[in-house]
């Protein structure tokens, strides 16, 4: 069981080497993290853009439902 685990992690070890992270470590600061928050940002301008065209297409629907039964 041991030896098991002693592997297991040694592979992680191994594949997080492989795996590129989303900060310069030579950096200091907020700049270590430009990459990080760049994408934290896209992808919250995005949530945004698909809420506002979710919110709309139920508006429109939610109109046409209306002038159906109507």
């Amino acid at each position: 069981m041991i030896a098991k685990t002693k592997e297991f992690l040694s592979e992680i070890r191994v594949e997080l080497s492989k795996s590129s992270w989303p900060w310069n470590p030579e950096e200091k600061g907020v700049k270590k993290y430009k990459e990080l928050i760049d994408s934290t940002l896209i992808v919250v301008i995005a949530m945004i853009l698909l809420s506002g065209f979710v919110s709309l297409c139920d508006l429109v629907l939610l109109k046409a439902g209306s002038w159906v039964i109507r």
